[in-house]
């Protein structure tokens, strides 16, 4: 399956530590791992304590030196690889431990192993597949949103959110038999129900036609692309309000991937720099310029909206975020997530 999925760049790493008297190799293939780890003659006796995450060695040898050779040949989808999207690649992680005592002891040699891929132009992660929680037609175009996990891999699977980690809100838009379109969020704010009222109490996110806000605040950004059609709001969490359900409202808009400007655009600030960027073409970051006053629309762009694209209101929620250091924090019960259509 993952020979399928991935035809990824191989990279083979040969590693040397000295902190257990080891030699460790490391050849990533397309879609499986080979190590091989050398052990002094000390530790020959225990080797049925080394592991690659939950894998014994598959194989080991006593040299004529007296050292020993573990090799661990096994296919990604085995040992507890954690599989994780950075970017415009899929890295597998693990790690290679001498445990010399019972599992709930810690290990006392740890070493990370990693392999990474290049994704194939067009993959898309399988949530985007048919099938997931939510899903809103707009005559030949379907909208989703959900809250991921920690590895951008699947659906999350609590709405229990600690206070300052990330939360990873997916917005995608299916196009079926649509011209190519680019998946934008004009505007987002978290507030304290599902449905908005004039005196509902909101925090802005997302605001001036694309401009992400709380990258200025604190570390929240726009992931890179996979597909045009989707876009990862990688969002910290605040205290907004804190022990209680938060529901965050999105502007999702579909839109002509030719036609960028300053009310259509995806702009996070980017702090190592002190200015505004452009998500999909830095060198076009001029558009995002505006994200300090007001971005207003141009008059002739907005006489063709109907023509470029569509505009879509979404509500995903609830989400609770709790702060793990306050003793006061009871339990508290997950709930499922959902996201529906705002009218």
């Amino acid at each position: 399956m993952v020979a399928q999925l991935f035809l990824g760049v191989v990279i083979m790493a040969v590693f040397a530590t000295t902190d257990a008297n080891t030699a460790i190799k490391v050849v990533c293939e397309q879609d499986s791992i080979m190590i091989t780890w050398r052990i002094n003659a000390e530790l020959v006796p225990h080797a049925a304590r080394l592991f690659l995450g939950s894998c014994l060695p598959s194989k080991f040898n006593v040299l004529p030196s007296g050292e020993g050779e573990a090799e661990f040949n096994y296919k990604l989808v085995n040992c507890k690889f954690k599989r994780l999207v950075k970017g415009k690649h899929l890295l597998y992680q693990n790690e290679l431990t001498f445990r010399p005592n019972k599992k709930s002891k810690p290990a006392s040699f740890v070493y990370p192993i990693e392999c990474a891929y290049k994704s194939p132009e067009g993959w898309v992660p399988t949530f985007l597949n048919p099938g997931s929680s939510f899903s809103e037609g707009r005559g030949r175009l379907v909208f989703h949103m959900e809250l991921l996990n920690e590895e951008l891999t699947s659906v999350a699977k609590t709405n229990v959110i600690p206070l300052g980690s990330f939360m990873p809100i997916w917005a995608a838009v299916e196009q079926k038999s649509h011209q190519p379109l680019l998946l934008l969020i004009e505007e987002c704010v978290a507030a304290t129900t599902p449905e908005l009222q004039l005196d509902s109490q909101v925090y802005p996110i997302i605001g001036n036609k694309g401009c992400l806000w709380e990258s200025m605040k604190a570390n929240s950004v726009f992931l890179p692309r996979y597909h045009s059609s989707a876009l990862v709001l990688f969002l910290q969490s605040f205290k907004f309000p804190l022990g209680n359900e938060v529901y965050i409202h999105c502007k999702l808009v579909a839109w002509d991937p030719e036609v960028l400007d300053e009310t259509k655009k995806a702009c996070h600030y980017v702090k190592e720099k002190l200015r505004w960027e452009l998500l999909d073409d830095p060198s076009q970051s001029s558009v995002c310029s505006c994200c300090d006053s007001t971005c207003t629309p141009r008059l002739k762009r907005a006489v063709k909206w109907e023509s470029k694209g569509f505009s879509h209101n979404s509500v995903l929620g609830p989400l609770i975020v709790i702060d793990p250091s306050d003793s006061n924090v009871q339990d508290i019960s997950e709930v499922s997530l959902t996201a529906a259509e705002v009218q």
